[in-house]
């Protein structure tokens, strides 16, 4: 069968590879083209059109590249069109995907969504399209389920979150082998700084990450570089710091690491999953946070709070995001109670969602539905 899969972020990229593996395990026939990344296209993917040329973050970007997103959409019709898949695969990316779904739904393609657009956090009125224009949502997120179900009527497959399956099959490296090769310091604890994937994230989250190294001596500071931004890009914030970075690393980096500055986002769950202690850091544009603030409706901003419907982790927002609050919140965790407490949650938090084989669930329902019509 022909599948049509549309990813448009690093971690669409990631789920999108192991959901690609999975559909060619059970479909030996199976033809995949897609939009997402090297990850989906080393999978066995043919890559369409890459990520790093469509993720526009916030609504500012979003307007200054309208005509860069319709020419996008225009094309994504057309060669779906000429493809012919038996199914579209939507992984969240949802304002590109919900434009797309309406359009495949109307020409009577079969249309799955993996990773559910987040409604429950803002624009719950898109329940409707979603119940119009998809098929069959495959959510992740445990209270995901009863959103859907209880309140909104639409049933929903909850197949557990891929990062479990992502995370369990990295291979660990050896400490000092990553530490040589990266040319870190062989002793010093390290501090991993995530500032994003995207680069206007990272434009607003590194430098005031970095505004704090020289107040932690005894600890060596590690930026994760994102796979679609350039050393270059990392090296200009640096403002002579002698700081390592990694480049396509982060779950390595992860597991080796003491604690973590983290940017709000899938990387708060990756981090948590790694068992690392982390302070989890969001700032916008003035603009697009006035905006986000008045239609986003929940409590916390970070997976692993949402989750666990409680406050786990520190999130530092906005105006919150100093230098000196940081440091007290590093702190924090380098060493008691709070340490600990995030230690025991994270246990608790891996139970919540799920056991392993989200993308191999996924693939298997989406096989199944396209045999029984």
């Amino acid at each position: 069968m022909k599948y049509y899969i549309i990813a448009g972020e690093a971690s669409g990229d990631l789920h999108g590879s192991n959901l690609i593996k999975e559909l060619m395990k059970k479909d030996a026939d199976a033809q995949i083209r897609c939009w997402g990344g090297d990850l989906m296209r080393e999978a066995g993917g043919t890559l369409v059109k890459h990520y790093k040329e469509m993720a526009f973050m916030g609504f500012l970007e979003v307007l200054a590249n309208l005509g860069t997103i319709s020419k996008n959409i225009k094309f994504c019709k057309s060669d779906i069109q000429e493809f012919d898949p038996d199914a579209i695969v939507f992984i969240d990316y949802s304002g590109f995907n919900l434009r797309i779904a309406k359009w495949a739904k109307e020409n009577s393609f079969k249309t799955d969504y993996y990773i559910s657009p987040q409604i429950w956090a803002s624009r719950e009125g898109r329940i409707k399209s979603i119940k119009r224009d998809i098929d069959a949502m495959h959510v992740i997120l445990p209270f995901e389920k009863e959103f859907y179900e209880k309140k909104h009527n639409y049933p929903v497959h909850f197949v557990g979150h891929p990062l479990i399956d992502a995370i369990g099959n990295s291979p660990r490296p050896n400490d000092k082998t990553f530490r040589a090769s990266n040319q870190l310091d062989p002793e010093k604890p390290i501090i991993a700084l995530l500032p994003g994937s995207r680069k206007q994230e990272v434009e607003k989250m590194l430098s005031i990450m970095l505004s704090v190294v020289d107040s932690f001596p005894e600890y060596q500071f590690v930026i994760a570089r994102a796979p679609s931004l350039e050393n270059e890009f990392y090296n200009s914030f640096l403002n002579g710091k002698n700081i390592n970075f990694v480049s396509n690393q982060t779950y390595g980096l992860l597991s080796l690491s003491y604690a973590a500055l983290v940017t709000s986002g899938t990387a708060t769950l990756e981090t948590a999953l790694f068992k690392v202690p982390q302070v989890v850091c969001y700032r916008a544009n003035w603009f697009s946070y006035q905006i986000a603030k008045r239609i986003i409706t929940l409590d916390f901003i970070s997976l692993v709070n949402l989750v666990m419907n409680k406050e786990v982790v520190t999130e530092l927002i906005q105006d919150e995001l100093t230098t000196e609050n940081i440091k007290k919140e590093l702190h924090n965790i380098l060493d008691g109670p709070h340490r600990e407490a995030q230690f025991e949650a994270y246990f608790e938090l891996e139970q919540k969602l799920g056991g392993k084989g989200a993308s191999e669930k996924t693939a298997q329902s989406i096989i199944d539905k396209l045999q029984a019509n």
